[in-house]
């Protein structure tokens, strides 16, 4: 069940400047780093041989970090759900940094701040700053500014 529930830009506006919530964990499945793989041609030993991965840098087999930022809409959806919605665009990423690995078979989980609201002429900019966290780890998957469109009705 969402945290927030927001039905337009006057709702939203609210919560600038604000922490917005931190999502469920998720677990990080090798079935999932598989698949990721096979739909993103990138089969490095590194994601996807764990017999190989236990004699590498991390001990076991690491999540691509495109998927761990792939992730971020889902997990965004468990801390708020935006209602009266025409449409929703992902516009864009800024300041994108990954920091640490997720390891296969470890828990994240998102953490939202909304940075900025801005109405462009009917559509509303949202720029989240995010923070993926590890479970058990002090250090962050990765932070970056996620940047969506929303076209309420």
């Amino acid at each position: 069940m969402p945290q927030l529930v927001i039905g337009s830009f006057k709702e939203f506006e609210q919560y600038v400047g604000k922490d917005l919530g931190i999502s469920d964990w998720l677990e990080i499945t090798q079935e999932q780093v598989t698949q990721f793989a096979d739909a993103t041609l990138d089969h490095q030993w590194i994601h996807l041989d764990p017999e190989k991965a236990k004699e590498g840098p991390f001990g076991t087999t690491i999540a691509h970090g495109y998927l761990t930022l792939s992730i971020a809409p889902y997990l965004w959806k468990q801390i708020a759900e935006i209602r009266n919605l025409k449409m929703m665009i992902n516009y864009g990423i800024e300041k994108l940094k990954f920091n640490q690995p997720v390891k296969v078979g470890g828990q994240v989980r998102l953490k939202a701040f909304l940075n900025s609201l801005i109405d462009l002429r009917g559509i509303t900019k949202a720029q989240l700053d995010i923070t993926l966290e590890i479970r058990d780890n002090p250090k962050p998957a990765y932070t970056a500014s996620l940047i969506f469109l929303y076209h309420f009705e």
